[in-house]
């Protein structure tokens, strides 16, 4: 470890002593300070961050918050030129001047923000839907290896969670709640233009903007697609030249590195070996602390070059990504290396611009064990680790296995390859008709190991050893065509779009598990010298191979754009897509959306308001199921029954969900656009959703008991605020701060059964217990089962006469019966979520703390719930879980309202520290920022499980090695499993340079 802090501070340092460096350089030419400010030619207020550049070479610096600057220049140097976004740039000439002034006028082109939407974009005043904007300067700080992650807590409405923190999951995303129970659960992800692109294949420096279309009226352009919601990816491209009317090149160059250490922040609070054996545990002589073995304070690693430029007519950018990203569980992390490039050239007068983008990532995974971690904590702590003759201790017992070898015997490791590409070309026929076209592609390729020795108990020794593999290639195929008609008429503005867009995906796998393997040495790579597959009358072998056909969605798209005196404006677009997923008579599908937005205060003024906008929208989006065929009948082979069955129902009467939303929205400012923010309230319905329901065996034709059909109703009422106010702007200090508050409610509107419970518990010994009920006309995500209320004299728990009979009925065959005494206990949906970001800035200071948290959802503790009670049968078998909620006398462990908690939660998510040093000395370097930052700094919660975060869907249950299921329940949430992976608090040291 020592080694690799040390190899990370090298690297990081190699820009210190690069300035000094450059500072020796710089001191031996002969040199003259110029000092001036630069302000707005309008109103005659200092313009901060304005570069000031000495022409044809790297020297520079920026403006500070008061507009001024101070540069240091060659005794030769001839002319200065002043840059920023929004106004026009200037050179002007020093002529031995050491004091220079300059004011800039503002670019007209650039006075209205500019926001990207569905096929091009739009000024900011005429959006009708609720779109949120986020810009680098926004971005979440630290340790981010995930572009999700950027958002978390900034966008209201977008709830992100990554419960744990295993560096190899990926975040759980909802854009106001559930917007279907099947496929497409999260956001639809376009990427400078490319539909469908992976989040997985761009690294988050190389982000520049993210955008996010939350209603239904911005996101129907994208017809099924964006049936969940849109984010829009803009990634950082070069710069044209800070001359207009010359070619030369404005090379940049930017590094950006840190080193990250992680420390458990929360772990699960377990019995010690005195308190274990005076329980009535069972004593073995040792005293372990399994969670301390299996754990680590890990070292992380990234690094980022970037070098950009450009000519007036070509701009280019490429950039290499490389880290090094370790877990706090051992052996748990990732190696990936990212390139990504992209050039934008333009001709013909600028009436052509052609845009070329590749990215390429590699990623190198070890997944280590997170059982590993569940074990730790029901281990024997007086259980040695090994035996004296250095095999591994192991108690022959049901779901209870030594952490320790779990990790140190098995292997489970993987690696993924993405590859992507577009090119797009845009081309002014006119001054007011344009067109469009993209083409792009993406491939996948993955690939996952594992193997168990014979030696094993963890999956391995019933099966003689135990390899598995599996690999995965996706190939997805983009291309787009529209045309832009722009004109106006008097007051009107008319912006027409009308498009054509095609997609076509294929992806193929196979998993191969074999186990009887005569060596342990060669791994999963002795796989081919397996023997007979059945061992002892159990089969191990698993052959499964897959290949979808070509899957195509083919879709026309219009959109029409009017604003009305610059204050009246009107959105409205069409998409009729067809998909090969469902049967002939039901491929295509309509998807329409409105807008109309009014600027109240050009008819009527308000004084200190600058931005009072109010907006309706309704918008129609589409969903698709996950598997394709599905309107005819499928089989599967079962290799140890050695037959054919079907894997289910054909239904040829499947057609496309539809998401029908309204939105009504106001945007204001005041005082100066000091104070502003967005209020948004929605209603949206899901109707027909799909999902694969049980049918009974006299219904089906080919003998399957399982069909995806078009089952129910889902109706969603939400409510958002976000508020920014600039609470100090002064030359030398400013504070910013922001709020975000969200809040929904799903009802199941219709379902197939009336009502019914889902998500069981697991071994052992509660097998048979559900915790969720779904039941139609009622709030989903209702934590269900008796109500704790007390103790017998046995150890059983006491449960209340909910209906007053006179008698408690708890067993869960009467959990949905009229004389069951059920209720609920909780919500797994937080009843709101709210973000809190404050940004300081003192001199060369800055300051960012972000504070997140989620109020009145509920978490199912399944590690209370099984080991809490102090069992004298079982206390020899798991270790005790310790908390003040604990029953004196309580033996038996049974799922009640005991084992639900609260789990409001307020936490320090981001608390970062930086120092921009002065660069108008250094000939070499523009920029120059260290910084430090904490993630996960504290949590206040009453929760007493690892994690309050919510559980917004579920994997199902896991017990003695088996594995969690590929496809989340999205009506499960709030069930906090004990395959977890710990939460950790991150401590960040980093530096960005700019060349």
């Amino acid at each position: 470890m020592l080694a690799r802090i040390a190899r990370s501070f090298l690297c990081l340092t190699i820009g210190v002593v690069l300035v000094v460096l450059a500072m020796d350089t710089s001191s031996a030419q002969s040199r003259r300070t110029i000092t001036g400010t630069v302000t707005d030619a309008a109103d005659g207020t200092g313009i901060p961050a304005v570069n000031v550049l000495v022409k044809g070479t790297l020297i520079g610096t920026s403006t500070g918050i008061d507009g001024t600057y101070s540069l240091s220049v060659p005794t030769d140097a001839e002319t200065l030129v002043f840059s920023s976004i929004g106004y026009v740039t200037q050179e002007v000439q020093i002529d031995g001047r050491s004091t220079i002034d300059v004011e800039m006028s503002q670019d007209i082109q650039f006075l209205d923000d500019v926001v990207v939407v569905g096929y091009g974009a739009q000024d900011e005043k005429e959006i009708t839907s609720s779109v949120a904007t986020i810009g680098e300067a926004e971005f979440n700080q630290g340790n981010v290896n995930a572009p999700a992650q950027l958002l978390q807590g900034k966008v209201p409405g977008l709830s992100i969670y990554n419960k744990g923190g295993d560096p190899n999951s990926t975040p759980t995303i909802r854009l106001r709640g559930i917007s279907t129970v099947g496929a497409n659960t999260e956001p639809l992800v376009v990427i400078d233009g490319v539909i469908g692109a992976s989040l997985d294949n761009v690294d988050p420096n190389d982000i520049e903007t993210i955008n996010v279309l939350k209603d239904g009226s911005a996101a129907a352009i994208y017809g099924s697609r964006g049936s969940s919601g849109v984010i829009l990816v803009t990634t950082k491209k070069g710069e044209r030249s800070s001359s207009q009317t010359s070619g030369e090149d404005n090379t940049r160059i930017n590094y950006n590195g840190y080193l990250a250490i992680d420390a458990i922040q929360n772990e699960i609070d377990v019995m010690s070996p005195s308190e274990y054996i005076n329980a009535g545990g069972n004593d073995l002589g040792s005293q372990t602390d399994w969670i301390d073995l299996v754990t680590r304070t890990s070292v992380s690693q990234v690094h980022n070059l970037s070098v950009s430029g450009g000519s007036v007519n070509t701009q280019y950018r490429v950039s290499t990504n490389f880290r090094d990203i370790n877990g706090i569980l051992e052996g748990s992390g990732f190696d990936q290396i990212n390139a990504r490039a992209n050039i934008n050239h333009s001709a013909i007068d600028n009436r052509l611009n052609v845009s070329l983008n590749l990215a390429s990532t590699k990623r190198e995974q070890n997944f280590s064990f997170n059982e590993a971690l569940r074990y730790a904590a029901l281990y024997n702590p007086t259980a040695p680790v090994r035996f004296d003759n250095g095999q591994y201790f192991q108690a022959i017992l049901f779901d209870n296995f030594n952490p320790v070898a779990i990790i140190e015997q098995n292997v489970s490791e993987g690696q993924r390859k993405d590859i992507n590409f577009n090119a797009q070309a845009d081309f002014a026929v006119t001054d007011n008709i344009s067109v469009n076209a993209n083409y792009g592609q993406q491939f996948r390729s993955l690939s996952v190991a594992e193997f168990y020795p014979s030696t094993s108990f963890f999956r391995g020794l019933n099966a003689t050893g135990l390899g598995r593999r599996g690999f995965e290639d996706r190939k997805f195929t983009l291309f787009e065509t529209y045309g832009q008609y722009r004109n106006s008429f008097d007051m009107i503005n008319l912006d027409a779009t009308v498009g054509y867009s095609f997609q076509e995906e294929f992806y193929e796998d196979f998993i191969i598990q074999l186990g009887n393997l005569p060596s342990d040495e060669l791994g999963y790579y002795g796989m081919d010298l397996s023997g007979d597959p059945r061992i002892n009358g159990i089969g191990n072998t698993v052959i499964e191979t897959f290949g979808s056909p070509d899957e195509r969605i083919i879709a026309y798209f219009g959109r029409l754009n009017l604003t009305y005196d610059d204050a009246i404006f009107f959105n409205a677009s069409v998409r009729q897509e067809g998909s090969t997923k469902l049967g002939e008579d039901n491929q295509w599908g309509l998807f329409p959306a409105v807008g109309i937005g009014a600027d109240i205060l050009r008819y009527a003024p308000i004084d200190m308001m600058d931005q009072l906008k109010i907006r309706v929208g309704y918008g129609v989006t589409g969903a698709l199921p996950g598997p394709s065929g599905l309107s005819v009948a499928q089989y599967t082979y079962d290799f140890n029954a050695q037959q054919i069955t079907a894997s289910n129902e054909p239904n040829p009467d499947l057609k496309w969900e539809e998401k029908a939303e309204l939105n009504v929205g106001l945007d204001y400012a005041l005082m100066d656009d000091r104070l502003r923010g967005a209020i948004d309230v929605y209603t949206r319905t899901i109707n027909d959703f799909i999902l694969e329901v049980d049918i009974p065996a006299a219904e089906s034709i080919t003998g399957a008991t399982t069909q995806y059909q078009n089952v129910g109703e889902l109706k969603t009422n939400g409510f958002e605020i976000s508020l920014d106010y600039d609470a100090i702007v002064d030359q030398d200090m400013s504070w910013t701060t922001g709020l975000i508050f969200s809040t929904y409610n799903t009802t199941l509107e219709e379902f197939t059964i009336d009502e019914e419970m889902r998500a069981n518990l697991g071994a052992p010994g509660q097998n048979s217990t559900d915790m969720i009920r779904v039941a139609v006309g009622e709030e989903i995500g209702q934590i269900w089962g008796p109500v704790f209320d007390g103790v017998a004299d046995d150890g059983s728990p006491i449960f209340k006469d909910l209906n007053g009979d006179g008698q408690v009925i708890a067993d869960q065959g009467n959990a949905l019966a009229d004389n069951g005494d059920f209720q609920q206990l909780g919500n797994g949906i937080p009843d709101f979520e709210i973000g809190w970001t404050n940004q300081f800035a003192y001199k060369n200071w800055d300051v960012n703390a972000f504070f997140r948290g989620a109020f009145g959802h509920s978490l199912v503790n399944t590690f209370r719930a099984f080991y809490e009670p102090i069992d004298p049968g079982a206390i020899n078998s798991y270790n005790r879980i310790a908390t003040d909620k604990a029953v004196d006398g309580l033996t038996v462990s049974q799922f009640s309202s005991l084992y639900v908690e609260k789990a409001d939660f307020v936490k320090l998510d981001n608390f970062t520290i930086g120092y921009n040093f002065d660069t108008s000395e250094m000939s070499s370097f523009n920029r120059l920022r260290a910084y430090f930052s904490i993630q996960n700094a504290f949590t206040i919660t009453n929760y007493s499980g690892i994690d309050p975060e919510p559980v917004l869907q579920d994997f199902g249950t896991v017990d003695n090695g088996g594995r969690p299921s590929d496809t989340p329940d999205v009506l499960s949430p709030g069930i906090d499993r004990r395959y977890n992976y710990f939460t950790a608090r991150t401590f960040t040291f980093g530096v960005n340079i700019g060349f």
